[in-house]
């Protein structure tokens, strides 16, 4: 009998899943999380405010002071300033600029056709890797990988004779589990980013962090993560999956369809006009006279319009190949098309823009009550007192972050609490905002695929059921487990020698700070 029907004794994995659903079922909605520790924040800064602390702010060398926020001068002042800590918070902008572009080339069909056009093509020897890398192209198009990728991974494994399983869990390692690693820049670079330097500034007001910090770490990542979910797939989880017998509505089972010969045209104009693109980019940042660069000739400072457009750039990347190819495709047929593929994106963005409302306060008034700083200054004075090397206090961070992320879904939700303490505290230890963000995303990715709180797990526990109709949360977690396991530890190890190597972590990155 196979495990999967075997749910009178449920194995160990299961009731630890079981128990981990039962405890972040208790914990309240991220926005309500972020609402409660606003108000923490003002009672802690009032009741602190009256204690001394024999510590020194290294931005003013003077004794530190937490402030109290719940004075009439401080709450008028929050009142007043509310509006402005939302709209200037930086995530919030250079995330939905990036969305409105992916979102016209979702709306079009453009980002499908690629993704069908890369999976209809793979020999069955490079099948697991196609698919797991198919996973990894997707996180440029927001969650276009959970409704895409993850089910057509279960139709070609079918199609090829292996089980349907076994590649939607290849598709969902890719997808969700490397999900911080990626070839191409994607909409949680600048997010991240974002929320990274926030935290810093509450030690360096001036600090000024590039959106793609982690690029050439992430794109390294892609090789790893794709080399494991591979090994994984056919030494661990398919030779487990034999012996599961398929008893779904086999016959309703969706097919993998060939590209139509429009969308084939339309693939092909959208490659050439991305090339197009690409090309008249490098021609004209190349000479050393580029309005790209900055006055000292730099392509890759902070004040270099280049690098103040990745942003823009990453905008254009996605909105027009995408028109291209509704146009030549048929997918489009007037202007209000795009506009449709925009206001479906912005749609999808709502829940997003609600949560950083709050967290846009919350950072606000951490940052005002010196809060952060003195856990940064206490925090750092204790790990100096345990002596550890600098990695362990790495590995500390992969492996709290990844704890965190079973109970918190949200990838910004997280940061936007751990950055406020992660990036200055380290900060003081000599550990640079872009290694500990590196960090975060290796224990943020890792642990994404056994989660019941992560919003798509449900839905990979239903692509399942459409080939074994007993499968269930433990049984994806079941399946899942061991690449989750894998992915902590080798990534993490991965991270270290990265580190070691001295390779750049990304645009305009540091190890150390100063």
């Amino acid at each position: 009998m196979s495990e999967l029907t075997q749910k009178e004794n449920p194995n160990l994995s299961e009731r630890v899943l079981e128990s981990v659903e039962r405890i972040g079922n208790k914990l309240p909605d991220p926005t309500v999380l972020f609402i409660v520790l606003l108000f923490m924040v003002w009672i802690v800064s009032w009741l602190l405010s009256y204690v001394p602390f024999d510590v020194v702010d290294p931005r003013t060398g003077e004794q530190l002071l937490v402030n109290n926020l719940l004075t009439g001068a401080a709450v008028t002042e929050f009142m007043s300033v509310m509006v402005t800590n939302f709209a200037h918070f930086h995530p919030v902008g250079v995330v939905l600029v990036a969305m409105l572009g992916i979102g016209v080339a979702e709306h079009t069909g453009f980002i499908n056709s690629a993704l069908r056009a890369i999976l209809n093509k793979t020999p069955q020897l490079l099948l697991t890797p196609v698919v797991i890398l198919a996973g990894i192209a997707s996180h440029s198009a927001a969650d276009a990988g959970y409704v895409l990728v993850i089910p057509l991974g279960g139709v070609i494994f079918y199609a090829a004779g292996r089980h349907p399983l076994a590649g939607i869990a290849a598709a969902f390692a890719g997808v969700s589990g490397g999900f911080s690693a990626s070839f191409l820049p994607s909409s949680l670079d600048p997010m991240l980013q974002g929320l990274s330097q926030a935290g810093a500034r509450i030690l360096d007001p001036a600090i000024v962090l590039n959106p793609l910090n982690n690029y050439f770490f992430t794109m390294a990542s892609s090789f790893l993560i794709i080399g494991l979910g591979w090994y994984v797939t056919e030494k661990i989880v398919e030779p487990r999956l034999k012996n599961t017998r398929l008893d779904g509505s086999l016959e309703d089972l969706p097919t993998m369809q060939p590209l139509a010969p429009n969308e084939r045209r339309g693939l092909q104009a959208a490659g050439i006009v991305f090339l197009l693109g690409a090309f008249i980019l490098i021609a004209t940042a190349w000479p050393a006279s580029s309005p790209w660069r900055d006055a000292t000739g730099e392509l890759t400072s902070g004040t270099a319009p280049l690098m103040r457009s990745i942003v823009s750039l990453i905008f254009l990347m996605f909105i027009v190949p995408g028109t291209v190819y509704g146009i030549v495709a048929g997918t489009i047929t007037s202007s209000r098309d795009l506009i449709a593929g925009m206001t479906k994106a912005m749609h999808q963005m709502a829940y997003y823009l609600v949560i950083m409302f709050f967290i846009a306060q919350f950072v606000y008034a951490f940052g005002q009550s010196n809060l952060g700083v003195l856990l940064a200054l206490q925090g750092a004075a204790w790990l100096k007192a345990l002596a550890m090397p600098s990695y362990l206090t790495i590995v500390g961070v992969v492996f709290i972050t990844a704890f965190i992320n079973l109970f918190v879904g949200s990838a910004s939700a997280k940061w936007g609490l751990l950055a406020t303490v992660f990036v200055p505290m380290l900060m003081q230890l000599g550990i640079s905002p872009d290694l500990t963000q590196a960090a975060y995303r290796v224990g943020d990715s890792s642990t994404n695929i056994i989660t019941p709180l992560m919003p798509y797990f449900p839905l990979v526990v239903v692509y399942c059921q459409r080939y074994v109709k007993n499968a269930g949360i433990g049984t994806v977690t079941a399946m899942m487990l061991p690449y989750s396991i894998i992915f902590l530890v080798t990534w993490t190890a991965f991270l270290l020698l990265y580190t070691l190597s001295g390779l750049p972590l990304g645009i305009q990155s540091s190890y150390t700070f100063p």
